[in-house]
């Protein structure tokens, strides 16, 4: 029987150790999203327990909480740190099978050396000798993320945030690059005219322009564009139930903006029309700029509505929703190619019935220009654990180049969640030590040794534009 997370966790084979502790390791971390908070980076804040770096606003044990029968007091209630990660310790036992187990034990070894289980019996010691760490300079926010040789760090940003904790961090000596990414998605939300009115008052005052018309709006993001771009934005994200492609005139376009702008509710079709115009502008601000676009595409978002009106977004009421849409999705991204505007792109999709959908779609649309310039993202959110990952790399193998994938990333809101990285990278290397060992790929060390750090590392510090300038000089 194998020992738990040993040196060899997840490693079936030499080859798999070989190309794991010789080449996978040693790359440093580029985590192009997360979710991150900017200010707690900049500040290098601290911690004063583990509950605190740990389960505030962390969704997954969130989740595993609420199906282990835990009352919402220990979870986002008012009850007190000890007591919530009690919680947390009585529930961690009942993951065994689910990622958060394997996550759980991987953080306490690789921030704190602790090699003990999680349990009821432990929740003490390691609650006091965690928070004892996490209140030494070592365990701020900054030194968690050098701990696991983190290089880049992408946070998540509206167009109306003032990236005053960007500006801050660039302007002294940082130990990695923090990067904001530019996510439009409430400017898309038209459902709700009242809240997305605000939104468009508050990008207006923000960007000193006079949104009176959808041309007007165009020109407010664009504006916050080049802000983000003089700042070091060189990526966007969105956040979309499926893509909008549609047709329309501009002068349709314009009557619905006009709509919304008096507080009326705009149809179904009226709001299919709007978001596929301001997606495809959207899409050519990215192209114009040089940046790349990713699309986070098939999440069913705030289903309970009950503990939404308690709670808000990002909860945990979130779950797979339908397959994207392989109509609309190649639609959308042929309207950019056939007008000269389709830049580098990035797909993710939440339902694994998707899977194929897209791993084929990125095949459509490669022009020869960049390597892997259209991607199929990593296994996203739910699909984040053993299985999808394995699935995901199987099927761009499949129906791709495995070797030209910009590998993984967190999309995670907690400063402990960077073995992740170490997670997939243990699974890339045991699937290729696998055909290694059956023979179904050459065992050439160099060869393989690089397909591995170039997944782990060097594809996307190739395939961003983070390093231009250093690279140039």
């Amino acid at each position: 029987m194998k020992a738990f997370i040993d040196e060899d966790f997840l490693l079936e084979n030499k080859t798999a150790g070989y190309l794991y502790h010789n080449h996978a390791v040693k790359m440093p971390v580029i985590d192009y999203h997360c979710h991150l908070d900017p200010g707690m980076i900049e500040r290098n804040d601290r911690f004063e327990n583990i509950t605190q770096a740990w389960l505030h606003g962390d969704h997954y044990k969130w989740r595993a909480m609420r199906a282990n029968g835990i009352n919402e007091k220990y979870i986002t209630g008012d009850a007190a740190d000890r007591e919530k990660f009690a919680k947390w310790a009585e529930t961690v036992p009942y993951t065994l099978r689910n990622p958060l187990y394997h996550w759980t034990h991987l953080e306490l070894r690789r921030y704190f050396g602790i090699t003990a289980l999680l349990q009821p019996s432990t929740a003490d010691e390691i609650y006091e000798s965690t928070s004892e760490d996490l209140n030494k300079d070592d365990y701020r926010t900054q030194g968690l993320l050098r701990m696991m040789n983190v290089e880049v760090v992408c946070t998540t940003d509206d167009p109306v945030d003032s990236l005053e904790h960007h500006r801050k961090m660039a302007s002294g000596n940082p130990p990695f690059k923090m990067i904001p990414a530019w996510r439009p998605d409430k400017a898309m939300a038209v459902e709700n005219p009242e809240t997305w009115n605000q939104y468009i008052n508050r990008l207006a005052e923000t960007a000193g322009s006079d949104i009176k018309d959808y041309q007007t709006l165009i020109e407010a993001l664009q504006k916050r564009h080049e802000f983000f771009h003089i700042n070091g934005c060189r990526l966007s994200d969105h956040g979309l139930e499926k893509f909008y492609a549609s047709g329309y005139t501009q002068h349709q376009v314009s009557k619905i903006f006009d709509t919304i702008r008096r507080g009326e509710t705009p149809s179904f079709q009226e709001t299919e029309i709007f978001k596929s115009a301001l997606l495809f502008d959207l899409a050519v601000m990215d192209f114009e700029s040089g940046w790349t676009q990713q699309f986070h595409v098939g999440a069913l978002r705030n289903t309970n509505s009950r503990m939404f009106g308690i709670l808000g977004p990002d909860t945990g009421y979130d779950s797979i929703g339908d397959p994207a849409g392989a109509t609309e999705t190649a639609r959308f991204l042929n309207r950019l190619e056939t007008s000269g505007k389709l830049g580098r792109t990035i797909l993710y999709n939440l339902n694994p019935a998707d899977n194929e959908v897209m791993a084929t779609i990125t095949g459509n649309f490669q022009d020869g220009t960049v390597p892997g310039k259209i991607q199929w993202g990593s296994a996203w959110w739910f699909l984040d654990q053993k299985n999808g990952i394995e699935k995901q790399l199987n099927t761009l193998s499949a129906m791709g180049l495995l070797s030209r994938f910009a590998g993984m990333l967190t999309d995670s809101r907690s400063f402990l969640s960077f073995p992740r990285h170490e997670y997939f990278r243990r699974i890339l290397c045991n699937l290729i030590g696998r055909d290694v060992e059956n023979g179904e790929i050459p065992g050439d060390k160099e060869l393989l040794g690089k397909m591995v750090e170039d997944i782990c590392y060097y594809n996307a510090r190739n395939y961003f534009g983070f390093y231009q300038e250093e690279d140039k000089s």
